[in-house]
């Protein structure tokens, strides 16, 4: 398969194995995270505030990860960010294992863990164009996401339902903190070395300064990161708090059928993300995004009114499978659009304005559900963020932004390091 191609270079496979196996530890924590609030609560306000929590996090910490990857050596920087999060999760299990665990104390430790996923993101989204070449961008985007909804959506998930129903949540954060460390190793194996980028010689303000004038600069860009943001506050919040609810208290399921849920998400990211691989970057790449992410919240109308574990299944593999489609796209145009200097700033700026308003959206998914119920919360949810989409799609014409991506389909000149 041609998608296979990019893990012949040395320096890719290791990040990419490295990244699968904390993928895994990310799906079983979604499993025991949300299985471990309800217990600490019954109720969807501990969830919601968890992820309150994490997502104020990463939005606090995510453009200094940024402004911090185009200046430090990126590899460092996503060293440091996985031993930071093996430290939290291992604290997290130690109490959870102890029975001592407080929602106080969750809430602290999913905050400390969320900020090295604000610096991690960011450095790897800069670092990957420095271990491919220009016309293997698609294909590290596509493998990017089979790995990370295949591992953090089906086989995570699948595993963490398992362990959490069978020895408890605690073991299951134990077993995530290891997969952080696992990865640490890997990123350490990495022999490309990226060099101080973009703004070394002048101060932090100077920088952010500078990344979001590009930003502004950039109408696609700018409209696609307000869209993220927007979508989040609507749909995040509904998505994650009251898919665990419904069933746990509609359809009374337990552990494992959360997880066969996360898994059936899972499996459509990975047949999205190969087609993808297959098919190549569309021509009209905005259409096909904007498609793609309008058509992926509307499994969420499904989600609100299933009565059994059926609907709930097909919902989740149709929403993994679009939402793949989109992301695949947003994360080569990034990678192949945005200068490499920038590149640390564009994709930490991603991640702030997409966060900035996920901690309203679960700050209000619990009232809201308390007053219109949970099905007819994630209904709302599913048509507005539709609705958002098309909205800004025509709104801006960004049909009419669609140049084409010469650099996908020229090879490039010189052979990267580590290439096998």
């Amino acid at each position: 398969m041609k998608i296979l191609r990019v893990l012949q270079q040395r320096d890719f496979a290791l990040l990419w194995m490295g990244l699968t196996v904390s993928l895994v530890g990310d799906g079983i924590y979604m499993v025991a995270i949300a299985w471990q609030a309800f217990n600490l609560t019954d109720s969807p306000s501990g969830l919601a505030l968890v992820g309150l929590a994490w997502s104020a996090s990463v939005a606090l910490s995510a453009f200094a990860g940024g402004i911090v990857s185009d200046r430090i050596e990126r590899r460092r920087v996503m060293i440091s960010a996985d031993l930071l999060r093996a430290a939290a999760l291992g604290v997290i299990a130690a109490l959870s294992i102890s029975h001592t665990l407080e929602l106080w104390e969750l809430v602290a430790l999913v905050a400390v863990f969320a900020a090295g996923d604000g610096f991690f993101a960011p450095a790897m989204n800069g670092m990957i164009p420095e271990l491919v070449g220009p016309e293997d961008l698609l294909d590290s985007s596509a493998i990017e996401q089979i790995v990370r909804q295949g591992m953090r959506r089906l086989i995570g998930p699948a595993i963490g339902g398992g362990v959490v129903a069978s020895v408890g949540a605690g073991t299951a954060f134990a077993v995530d903190s290891g997969t952080f460390l696992v990865s640490a190793v890997a990123i350490f194996f990495i022999r490309a070395r990226s060099r101080p980028r973009g703004g070394t010689a002048t101060g932090l303000v100077d920088d952010a300064r500078a990344g979001l004038g590009y930003v502004r600069s950039q109408r696609w860009l700018w409209v696609t990161v307000v869209e993220q943001g927007l979508a989040l506050l609507l749909y995040l919040g509904p998505l994650q708090v009251l898919l665990p609810f419904i069933i746990r208290h509609k359809i009374l399921g337990d552990s494992e059928d959360f997880g066969l849920v996360l898994a059936a998400d899972g499996v459509g990211s990975v047949i999205a993300g190969l087609v993808m691989s297959r098919r190549g970057m569309p021509r009209r790449y905005m259409t096909a995004l904007y498609l793609a992410w309008g058509l992926g919240t509307l499994p969420l109308v499904g989600m609100g009114l299933a009565t059994s574990l059926a609907p709930l299944l097909i919902a989740s593999f149709l929403h993994g499978a679009l939402i793949t489609v989109g992301i695949v796209i947003w994360a080569t145009l990034q990678r192949s659009r945005v200068p490499d200097e920038m590149r640390g700033r564009v994709g930490s700026l991603d991640w702030v304005v997409g966060l900035a308003l996920v901690p309203v959206s679960f700050a209000l998914t619990a009232p809201l559900a308390s007053v219109l119920g949970a099905g007819t919360t994630l209904i709302v949810a599913g048509l507005a963020t539709t609705l958002l989409n098309a909205i800004l799609f025509f709104g801006y014409r960004l049909w009419q932004d669609e140049p084409p991506l010469v650099a996908l389909a020229e090879p490039h000149a010189q052979p990267r390091a580590g290439v096998a």
